[in-house]
């Protein structure tokens, strides 16, 4: 293991921690023989300061395209893209040369170090231009990163008295050189061996732990497991992560299906979502905050039987099972909730064809059910 010391309303402002990227209606188009050839529809990201996030799906299906918007190599046909406070939709490819080397640092697949130069020489390069690092520091800041993947005494060496994996882990110091916000890998581990692969995972986990945003593009799924967050892009388009770690049991397919219709809706502190013994067959997936899930009792206070979290799912009893709302729900108290609601018939239909959700929506509810009846009589 490599070891590690590196230097909208109110409410849903409150809501957000700050949002180091995001992408705002983004659309990307090549234009063709035959017309214009859509790659991105409409993606809207906001990725967080210190999250280790992986971006998932088969070739073709737009990720790549995607990495480009947010390292500035290409622009949107439409839409904003914004890191770390920067427009860079709006910016010329002067500014945008300049603004990467000091704000991203980037990994590839391949690796793409300079044969000609020396390892250590690679990264004094990256610093000369960037212009970040103080001059007199650089050295002692390229030996301290070659260290820091457990290269040091590698340094003199060009990259190809390297092996494969040797030369990953250099192509990560060399992205740590500036010391940036954002650290962006192409397939990181493609093609490493399973031990050095799961030495590069580890270091990207630790960087995290400082501060460091961290985006991983893969093909991978048990690798995009391991990341705080994932996101699903299918024909160009991005999945609702919430919705996915709510119904893990929908196909691909059906998830962006349903990701196409889940509506956000916030609510402040304490509001009713709905109330016990009401009618309604729309379905809830908690995205941020939480939400209470609340017992009327006869003769007796209200009871908070659960709080839900992001990722968990409420609403689901007259859907099932065409009964009334058997409890109420409302935002927490302390924070605004934000919530996805999905329509009864987008998940009707998918419930219909899939006995693997329904049954699982039905073993939870069945839980529920069960639990609220014992607060009832205590």
């Amino acid at each position: 293991m490599f070891g590690l010391n590196l230097f909208q309303s109110q409410p849903a402002a409150q809501l957000h921690p700050r949002a180091l990227i995001e992408l705002r209606g983004v659309n990307k188009a090549y234009k063709t023989a035959v017309g214009d050839y859509p790659v991105l529809k409409g993606i809207d990201l906001s990725l967080n300061a210190g999250e280790f996030v992986s971006i998932i799906g088969k070739s073709g299906s737009g990720k790549t395209t995607l990495l480009n918007m947010i390292t500035g190599i290409d622009r949107p046909t439409s839409g904003e893209v914004w890191v770390n406070d920067t427009a860079l939709h709006k910016m010329n490819e002067g500014q945008m040369a300049r603004w990467r080397g000091r704000n991203l640092g980037i990994v590839f697949q391949f690796f793409q170090l300079l044969p000609m130069l020396s390892v250590f020489e690679n990264l004094l390069l990256a610093m000369d231009f960037a212009g970040k690092i103080p001059p007199n520091e650089r050295k002692k800041r390229a030996l301290y990163l070659l260290e820091l993947v457990g290269l040091e005494e590698h340094a003199h060496k060009l990259p190809t008295a390297l092996s494969g994996g040797q030369q990953q882990r250099v192509a990560i110091a060399r992205a740590l050189a500036n010391d940036p916000p954002v650290l962006i890998a192409d397939e990181p581990t493609g093609n490493l061996d399973s031990k050095t692969a799961e030495s590069v995972f580890e270091l990207f986990h630790q960087l995290t732990q400082q501060g460091k945003t961290i985006i991983i593009v893969t093909h991978d799924s048990s690798l995009a497991k391991r990341t705080q967050r994932t996101a699903l892009i299918a024909d160009g388009e991005i999945s609702n992560e919430y919705v996915a770690r709510a119904l893990p049991a929908l196909t691909n397919e059906q998830l962006m299906r349903a990701s196409r219709v889940a509506i956000p809706q916030t609510y402040e502190p304490g509001a009713l979502i709905f109330k016990q013994g009401s009618t309604g067959k729309d379905f809830y997936v908690v995205a941020r905050g939480k939400v209470d899930i609340v017992l009327q009792r006869a003769n007796a206070s209200d009871v908070v039987v659960a709080q839900l979290g992001p990722g968990q799912y409420f609403g689901e009893m007259q859907l099932l099972f065409g009964r009334e709302r058997s409890a109420s729900v409302r935002a927490a108290e302390n924070a605004p909730a934000e919530v996805y609601m999905l329509d009864p018939q987008t998940l009707g239909s998918i419930l219909d064809e899939s006995e693997a959700v329904r049954e699982s929506l039905i073993l939870v509810a069945n839980e529920r059910l069960a639990h609220n009846q014992a607060a009832l009589m205590a």
